[in-house]
């Protein structure tokens, strides 16, 4: 799976792209099926804007997005929130198979 950290108004930081790296590697053990996964990072004022899109065989993509002060936080929070919608999408896909 191949990770795109991206930075908009921002500088990214090597700690910054493992963590991005580290956390979205965390996204195959819910849907083996995500191909990329593009990680947007903005600082219009004074908060952070993350936006992770992931891109999945044979659906539209996924997206999350978080906002705070933590860059860190948002980061997990958003692949919490993309963990979840991969989770779900596996379960309708099970259930509908055997259902």
């Amino acid at each position: 799976m191949q990770v795109n950290v991206t930075g908009k108004q921002i500088d990214i930081t090597e700690a910054l792209q493992q963590h991005a790296d580290k956390k979205c590697d965390r996204l195959d053990r819910y849907y083996d099926r995500v191909k990329s996964v593009d990680v947007l990072i903005d600082k219009p004022n004074h908060e952070f804007e993350v936006e992770i899109v992931s891109h999945v065989d044979g659906h539209d993509p996924f997206i999350s997005s978080c906002r705070g002060d933590d860059v860190y936080a948002c980061i997990d929070e958003s692949v919490d929130k993309l963990s979840r919608q991969l989770s779900d999408h596996k379960e309708k896909i099970r259930n509908h198979k055997h259902g």
